[in-house]
């Protein structure tokens, strides 16, 4: 009893038996009721009929010939006259139809005749009486009787039917409503055994086409949450081996001149250049490391945006002039485009975060003799923030994924230039923390340009 095809069957089941039992029970008792009452209508006429015989003929021979007729019919017939004696009868009679007559005898009947006796299920038989006038007076009245036998019969029959009738739906809605709980439950088994794999750790979940309905997108749902689980879990590792590789390699600097400065042969000059390159390893891992604590911060929201009001053109000109001694290594020159005066809601702890990565990127990234730009743009509620140079660029295959972390375009380049994958995904991290948005656009020899966008706080 624990599939949901037996109890979804055995539910729609019982719902179905109910209506069914209802709409038998009332075509039943309507197709009875009708055939009852065309019965005794029936009944009702053919005294009817014989009244209007008897109304223009009313001699003995003519008496004789109604009793005559119904002593070979189904029916049977009493002719009273005016006084309620009987005249004439047919044989045989059914057992107490002269009696009945007796007790009739005297009652007022309208002309159209009356239904004298209707209950066939308890009394022998139904009966009818028809009132006889010539020239507006009395002249008797006839009794028409059926017996109840073949009433009963005929409803006996009618009920086989239905018994049978109604074997065979429930028999073919038993069917019928398990193959489609069954049809219907397919696809949430499947679901449930995908489901069952994922919180096994097996992400290689196929669920197959999906219709349009709340089924199909339920399926695709957890497809896609098992692609996603799948991509998570690649990016996992590929991250945790990128890490390793990242603490690896200084840590094997660390080790291999700290071992080749302890020599004795070492003169002063090689001492200090193994000891110098022990020191900048260092501050490679030491910076790897708190970069990594801050995004997993990020990653987290366990850290806070502290916003206060900041106009732009003071905060990213001060940040600007940290690297002019870096540009003019490189004899490169970044041209600086704020408007004064305008006045934007921003952590500038955080933000600062941004502004230096992109721009250390611009730097390393970039050719001798080259240009780099800072530009801002106020419009209505935002403002944006555009760093554009002119350096080597980005292959587009590798440009959507520059977000993630510890991705590098290049790994020889990016070793080279000391940087190891998470300056991007950090800016992307605080940016979206202010409500805001960054996008890339880069062409290979022809530049990178990083967008900002930003909204006023409501």
């Amino acid at each position: 009893m624990n599939k949901i095809s037996i109890k979804l069957g055995l539910l729609f089941l019982a719902f179905i038996l109910v209506i069914e039992a209802g709409l038998f029970f009332y075509l039943y008792n309507g197709l009875a009721n009708t055939r009852i009452s065309e019965e005794l209508e029936g009944l009702r006429l053919r005294g009817n009929s014989h009244r209007d015989v008897l109304e223009k003929h009313h001699d003995p021979a003519t008496l004789s010939h109604v009793a005559l007729m119904e002593s070979e019919a189904e029916t049977d017939v009493i002719i009273a006259n005016e006084k309620g004696e009987i005249i004439r009868t047919s044989a045989p009679l059914l057992k107490g139809a002269k009696e009945a007559v007796e007790q009739w005898k005297g009652s007022s009947l309208a002309y159209q005749g009356e239904i004298m006796q209707g209950d066939w299920k308890s009394q022998p038989y139904i009966a009818t009486a028809s009132p006889i006038k010539v020239n507006k007076q009395s002249y008797g009245t006839v009794y028409m009787f059926k017996d109840t036998k073949d009433i009963q019969e005929m409803i006996a029959r009618l009920q086989h039917h239905f018994y049978v009738v109604g074997a065979i739906s429930v028999v073919f809605s038993i069917i019928t409503i398990f193959a489609l709980s069954k049809f219907i439950t397919i696809p949430l088994i499947r679901m449930k055994q995908a489901t069952q794999k994922l919180s096994q750790g097996d992400f290689s979940v196929r669920l197959g086409a999906h219709s349009r309905d709340e089924l199909g997108q339920l399926g695709t749902s957890i497809q896609t949450l098992a692609n996603e689980l799948q991509r998570l879990k690649q990016e996992r590792n590929e991250f945790l081996s990128s890490i390793s590789h990242e603490l690896q390699t200084p840590l094997t600097y660390l080790k291999g001149y700290a071992d080749v400065a302890k020599r004795q042969s070492n003169s002063e000059d090689e001492r200090n250049k193994y000891l110098n390159i022990i020191q900048e390893e260092a501050q490679r891992l030491s910076q790897l490391l708190k970069d990594l604590f801050q995004l997993a911060q990020l990653d987290q929201h366990t850290f806070l945006i502290q916003k206060q009001k900041i106009e732009l053109y003071t905060y990213l000109k001060n940040i600007v002039e940290h690297f002019d001694l870096a540009l003019k290594e490189k004899d490169i020159r970044l041209e600086f485009n704020c408007p004064k005066g305008i006045e934007f809601n921003i952590d500038p702890e955080r933000f600062q975060q941004v502004v230096v990565n992109l721009l250390d990127n611009a730097l390393k990234y970039s050719d001798d003799e080259t240009e780099i730009s800072l530009s801002v743009e106020k419009l209505p509620k935002r403002v944006n923030i555009t760093f554009k140079d002119q350096g080597i660029g980005i292959p587009s295959t590798d440009l959507p994924y520059v977000f993630d972390k510890l991705y590098r375009v290049e790994k020889s380049r990016s070793r080279k230039s000391g940087g190891h994958g998470l300056g991007l995904s950090i800016v992307k991290e605080i940016v979206e923390a202010h409500g805001g948005e960054v996008t890339i656009e880069s062409k290979l020899r022809q530049g990178t340009t990083v967008k900002i966008s930003l909204r006023e706080d409501v």
